[in-house]
């Protein structure tokens, strides 16, 4: 039996960040195919809060530590493991949804779904990217095939997802709109966004009409209402699995469209892209905000107020 233990993250029941608490566990241990990783930073993302707080999501049942993204140190490798060593810097996304568990001291994963941590950024920055902008990366380039001069429509584009969706389109050549309310205007033009639209002054679908491509994170009714902004043949992809699915099919068949929906997954090759990216300077996330492993309730507090602009990170010291 592991006699080694670790602080991590947990909860016993269902409900707001107070009942997140900090326990100690056995630390793990990798297996074939896995590295066991000494977590230096690790983001905090929308599907934490909703995890921790609604019944019949992903993970079940209580107790659990959540967390997917991380940023850390190569502790150990199992058995067949080539691509990383002991002492190696390493970030990614732990498998979504099954994986969670970066809230913690250690987390192990499979080596393919780490990248080595690019040396011009730190593990605070690097603990913000993986989910949101492999999430962005995936949407853009793997399901909609964004090519240099397309035009994008980017909607929520000072969110987590969003924000890092702006600079990955921008680097693929497209022109990019996002939309956003009027005081994150400035920071959604920074990021390299050629128009940003109020949502709640302008009628998008009237603003927007010859889109290549619409990258949707509200889902449900929105997402069939911004099919409206594509071109004949254009994509939209959206990034949430709600009970609008069929009415969003019918309608894009109905307008001449295609819509896909998307779930993020664990992934080498994206997360490789996203390295390059990050390291050449023109990928970067805004951190909203840092805490202590220990603050984890403070950053769900913080992020369930919607009114962040970019990414929170716990640091584990």
């Amino acid at each position: 039996m592991n006699d080694i233990t670790m602080r991590a993250i947990s909860q016993r029941v269902l409900g707001g960040p107070d009942v997140l608490e900090e326990v100690r566990l056995p630390r793990p241990a990798p297996g074939p195919g896995e590295v066991l990783v000494r977590v230096h930073a690790a983001g905090v993302n929308p599907t934490d809060w909703k995890h921790r707080s609604v019944a019949g999501l992903f993970l079940g049942e209580p107790p659990f530590v959540l967390g997917w993204d991380v940023s850390g140190v190569i502790e150990a490798t199992g058995a067949g493991v080539t691509v990383f060593e002991p002492g190696d810097e390493a970030f990614g996304m732990l498998p979504y949804p099954h994986g969670a568990g970066s809230h913690a001291e250690y987390v192990t994963g499979p080596a393919r779904a780490f990248a080595p941590k690019p040396a011009t950024i730190d593990h605070e920055q690097a603990g913000a990217l993986p989910l949101a902008a492999l999430t962005a990366w995936q949407a853009l380039v793997d399901t909609a095939g964004l090519a240099t001069g397309q035009r994008v429509l980017i909607h929520a584009a000072a969110g987590g997802v969003g924000h890092l969706a702006v600079q990955i389109a921008k680097a693929r050549g497209a022109h990019v709109t996002g939309t956003a309310s009027a005081a994150k205007h400035d920071f959604v033009r920074a990021l390299g966004a050629d128009e940003v639209l109020d949502y709640r002054t302008t009628e998008i679908t009237e603003a927007v009409r010859d889109a290549d491509v619409v990258l949707d994170s509200l889902g449900s009714d929105h997402a069939v209402h911004s099919l409206r902004s594509l071109r004949p043949g254009g994509i939209l992809v959206s990034l949430r699995l709600d009970d609008g699915i069929p009415a969003l099919t019918a309608e894009a068949s109905r307008l001449g469209v295609r819509a896909k929906v998307m779930l993020v997954e664990d992934d080498h090759a994206g997360m490789t892209a996203i390295a390059q990216l990050a390291a050449e300077g023109r990928l970067r996330a805004e951190i909203a905000g840092t805490f202590d492993l220990a603050d984890a309730a403070k950053a769900h507090e913080l992020g369930e107020t919607g009114r962040t602009a970019g990414k929170l990170v716990l640091t584990v010291r």
